[in-house]
């Protein structure tokens, strides 16, 4: 009977199983931050659409570390984030089986890309959705519903859409989600969400500079892949007969079945996935062309890179920069939610101080971070006379 020569811990994580591709291309928000009545009404979550990456220098305040009062590169991500318009607000009452919807109450007037998402083939359908619902608005029927929820509910959200039409993204279909109100008491929660219907909410209005906030998306997808790349398990000696980026041994005779816990080939990415704790080092407005720009470098930049971001283009609405990496490819939607935890560590709590923040081109080893630097460098090119008489 064979045995094996070292012991080791396993490979891969069996938490995240089955891993196939998922259901949600949105990433969606399965628990939402506890609710504090003391507090103001307000928003717990937001929706974004990933640009691309970049790196900034940032001075550390944190006595006691290493690196304290030095400066650090971090790569950053940039979620481009315009206006949600809130078109709906839904009523939840607590059962012993979790919560019930009690009922839900619409806008009077739904944009056309938020009504797209009702339908699979909109140019070919009469375009009714909604139609008959905004004549309930003449009689007492919403007060009637808005007052049930005040009565009988404790969870209140309300129910919001993205805009593409502000993106050049070649999409028509808004992005739907719930976002859950938090603070006050039923009746303040629901007049609170009444008085969004049919406005734009800003992401200013959910989110604050170096708040902690959870990531939550679809990550890029890979196709069928090996034991070896999908659940990182050792490859076999050089002179293995048939292979050797394979699981050696898949199980014992009996039980005649192979186990769930072996790994195996098969689907690798596109898996949805929470990512908590990422740290906002800024928050940029849409139309500020000095965005980048810091204490210490004060070129005045905004954030799309020279050529603009790859596979993205340029920015026009308002950004968020968030430390580290976050989950799927570009143009791909990323559901943005308040922690749910309580921080006290001083990594969480410092405030961040952006010395430099990189802007020049990711399409090869960009040099220039500003065209106005490249110009300067560069000098007349005979082949743009144009450009450099308007900069004269």
């Amino acid at each position: 009977m064979s045995h094996r020569k070292f012991e080791a811990p396993r490979c891969g994580n069996l938490g995240f199983l089955p891993r196939k591709r998922t259901k949600h291309h949105r990433g969606r928000i399965r628990s939402f931050p506890k609710d504090d009545a003391s507090k103001a009404c307000h928003l717990t979550a937001f929706m974004g659409y990933k640009a691309g990456m970049t790196h900034v220098v940032r001075g550390v305040d944190r006595p006691g570390a290493i690196m304290h009062k030095k400066e650090v590169v971090d790569s950053v991500s940039i979620v481009e984030t315009p206006p949600m318009v809130v078109v709906g607000v839904v009523g939840y009452v607590e059962t012993p089986r979790g919560l019930r919807s009690l009922t839900t109450v619409f806008a009077e007037h739904l944009s056309e890309e938020c009504r797209r998402r009702f339908y699979k083939g909109w140019y070919k359908s009469k375009k009714k959705a909604f139609t008959k619902y905004a004549k309930k608005y003449e009689g007492a029927d919403i007060e009637n519903e808005l007052n049930r929820m005040k009565k009988f509910c404790t969870v209140i959200r309300v129910i919001a859409h993205t805009q593409p039409k502000k993106l050049n993204l070649r999409l028509k279909k808004a992005h739907i989600c719930e976002i859950q109100v938090n603070g006050g008491d039923a009746a303040a929660k629901v007049d609170f969400a009444k008085g969004l219907f049919e406005k734009e909410v800003s992401v200013h209005d959910v989110f604050a500079k170096d708040e902690n906030i959870d990531v939550i998306g679809v990550t890029k997808g890979k196709g069928y892949e090996g034991v070896t790349t999908r659940w990182g398990v050792s490859r076999l000696p050089r002179k293995t007969h048939r292979g050797l980026r394979k699981v050696a041994c898949i199980g014992s005779w009996h039980p005649a079945r192979v186990s769930t816990t072996v790994p195996r080939a098969g689907q690798n990415g596109y898996f949805h996935r929470c990512e908590i704790n990422k740290k906002l080092y800024r928050m940029g407005k849409q139309g500020d062309a000095s965005s980048c720009s810091t204490a210490a470098d004060l070129t005045e930049k905004s954030i799309t890179p020279m050529g603009g971001f790859v596979q993205y283009g340029v920015i026009r609405n308002d950004w968020l920069m968030i430390k580290g990496g976050v989950v799927g490819a570009k143009k791909r939607p990323l559901t943005l939610r308040k922690s749910l935890m309580n921080h006290s560590s001083r990594k969480h709590l410092e405030e961040t101080d952006l010395k430099f923040i990189d802007t020049s081109s990711k399409f090869g080893h960009g040099r220039w971070q500003t065209p106005e630097e490249k110009l300067k460098f560069m000098g007349p090119l005979a082949s743009k006379p144009s450009m450099h008489k308007a900069k004269a």
